[in-house]
């Protein structure tokens, strides 16, 4: 039938033509799945300075006279007479307990003082008979010396009595909570209804005008701060100021393995600050070779520094590309401070890196596919 002559004519011919692109396809995916052309990137040799290093970490202000007023009885807070941010002078009241169960305590004091000294009176009125009755012999000695005795047990009685009153007085001068010094109040912990207990904080005052820097300096870099020939704060204004005073802690932290700082500030600059506020600390001056800490991937480090462009930042890790024969390898390393501070036209490496090793200069593109260390093969 001559109708379906181009019908047979027309699938020989897609099926040709499937085959071609079938076949004419090969080189495509034969060069697809080659790989990556190798990326020459440049690398740059670690070098140890011997110039003076700058170490800076964050610290927080704290006051320097601060206290927390706790509970030294038990019951509700009746009423709170402050609030954060007022200021109070010494002896002001602060708050007041529930001073009923003291006031009963008094009372029962008050009655046991009254039945010691009762006791005390008929025990001497019984010994000046006995002494009238041994005088005519109508008692022995040891009836005398009985009655002494008895004398002698009421008197202690007595005083014991009277200190038990004395102490369930001052019990109840505890309901009423007083400021020790004049101050500002930083914080209240209680409220009005709370239960307090002997030792449980109710608020936190605090002298202003007098504030320090606190600073957490890592134990493997104590020796370097501790030889920093100068020593200066970073105010929340942005200034630096140096401190009046400044205080190493001789102990370290055993599990954050870090040195105290404590650095005072002058009344001026504490009276621009607020406790709490964050603050830098830079110790300047110290000679390179001072500290070496122990780095990152086991090596020490003293006065090495990186291109910026070389350092990886990807959350909390801080890595470079170390050439290695004809690769990179990733490693994480520490900078100075939580952006690196400058040293000379990089960036300071406090652990992580020695000398002489050879870095990416740029870690983007180190980490392409087929990136390798310039001059390899």
């Amino acid at each position: 039938m001559p109708s379906l002559t181009p019908t047979r004519a027309t699938f020989r011919t897609a099926v040709l033509a499937a085959a071609a692109l079938t076949l004419g396809a090969g080189p495509l995916a034969v060069r697809a799945a080659q790989p990556a052309a190798a990326l020459d990137v440049p690398t740059v040799a670690v070098q140890a300075g011997g110039s003076a290093r700058a170490l800076e970490l964050d610290g927080t202000l704290e006051p320097i006279r601060q206290a927390t007023v706790a509970a030294q009885v038990g019951g509700n807070v009746l009423a709170l007479a402050v609030k954060a941010g007022d200021r109070v002078k010494a002896g002001q009241a602060l708050a007041r307990i529930d001073e009923r169960s003291a006031t009963a305590a008094l009372a029962q004091s008050d009655a046991a003082v009254a039945q010691a000294d009762t006791q005390l009176r008929q025990a001497r009125t019984d010994l000046n008979r006995a002494r009238e009755l041994r005088a005519q012999g109508y008692v022995s000695q040891a009836a005398q010396d009985n009655a002494e005795t008895a004398v002698k047990a009421a008197e202690a009685g007595l005083a014991q009595a009277q200190a038990g009153r004395s102490q369930a007085a001052l019990a109840r001068g505890f309901t009423t909570v007083a400021a020790p010094f004049e101050g500002l109040v930083l914080a209240t912990h209680l409220n009005e209804g709370d239960l307090a207990a002997p030792g449980r904080p109710i608020l936190t005052v605090y002298a202003p005008g007098a504030l320090r820097a606190v600073v957490q300096v890592p134990a493997s870099l104590a020796a370097l701060a501790r030889s920093a020939g100068k020593i200066e704060v970073q105010l929340p204004d942005g200034t630096w100021a140096a401190p009046a005073r400044k205080v190493e802690l001789p102990t370290a932290d055993a599990v954050a393995q870090t040195v105290e700082w404590r650095l005072d500030l002058s009344a001026s600059e504490s009276a621009r600050s607020l406790p709490g506020q964050a603050v830098r600390i830079r110790f300047a001056g110290a000679s390179a070779g001072t500290a070496g800490g122990a780095g990152l991937a086991g090596a020490k480090a003293a006065g090495l520094s990186v291109p910026a462009a070389a350092l990886l930042r990807r959350g909390e890790l801080t890595a470079v590309y170390v050439a290695q024969g004809p690769q990179f390898v990733l490693r994480s390393v520490r900078v100075a401070g939580p952006g690196g501070a400058a040293a000379g036209d990089g960036i300071e490496v406090l652990a992580g890196l020695r000398a002489g090793e050879r870095v990416a200069v740029d870690a983007v593109r180190a980490g392409l596919a087929g990136a390798r260390p310039a001059g390899t093969q």
